[in-house]
């Protein structure tokens, strides 16, 4: 499904968000640059966003590694990555998110925007997060979430009705943002996520809701 729509990921999700997208990643990575890591994977990385904005954030001296199970996406990234000296430094790899070929304790930080909700096994994948930080890591999951109450009429109406229509004139494939808007709805709350993160053997440090409480940054400890 995402190779289909890796060609018009990006612009898809610049629209459908009003722009928003920008602002969640500014948080995300206001986040990591004030915890100084020296070694930083972005795991289902897509093509690159965050990864990029990870590169232009941080000191030149920290590796960014960026990876993802869809080949294509990655293309994307790769395709992408002249655009500046300082994302060169960046290494796209493709991987597992339930099988990291990573060896263990050797990141500071683990990102993951908008890819926990894709992971066939979520706890699997956060426990494989887990294993590859160091002791006194920090993971940074930002992923959507359930509104604020007063919201959810508006929010779920744009999901059902308005979305999935303007994904359709964008990237031609309304049957993957028809699977996009069933995974948010389905997706736990800022309560039952930090628990699912606790399970996996973390601790929560902060949580944060975005946009009315649609998005969430959830910050844990190794």
């Amino acid at each position: 499904m995402f190779a289909r729509i890796a060609g018009r990921y990006d612009l898809a999700n610049h629209l459908l968000s009003g722009g928003m997208d920008f602002s969640w990643r500014r948080r995300l990575v206001r986040a990591v640059h004030d915890q100084h890591p020296r070694e930083v994977l972005d795991l289902a990385t897509g093509s690159g966003d965050v990864a990029f904005a990870l590169a232009d954030a941080l000191p030149a001296k920290v590796a960014i590694l960026g990876m993802d199970f869809c080949q294509p996406m990655l293309d994307e990234g790769v395709r992408k990555r002249p655009a500046s000296p300082r994302w060169a430094k960046i290494d796209f790899r493709q991987g597992d998110g339930m099988a990291l070929p990573l060896p263990d304790a050797c990141m500071d930080a683990v990102t993951i925007s908008f890819g926990l909700r894709n992971m066939a096994d979520r706890h699997q994948s956060l426990s494989e997060m887990r294993r590859v930080l160091r002791p006194g890591g920090r993971l940074y999951v930002l992923e959507f979430s359930q509104p604020y109450r007063w919201f959810r009429p508006f929010y779920y109406a744009y999901l059902k009705q308005v979305l999935p229509a303007i994904a359709a004139m964008v990237t031609g494939d309304r049957g993957a943002y028809d699977y996009l808007c069933g995974s948010i709805e389905q997706f736990p709350n800022r309560v039952a996520m930090s628990e699912e993160i606790r399970r996996a053997g973390l601790a929560v440090a902060r949580v944060t809701p975005l946009t009315f409480g649609t998005v969430a940054l959830h910050e844990a400890v190794s």
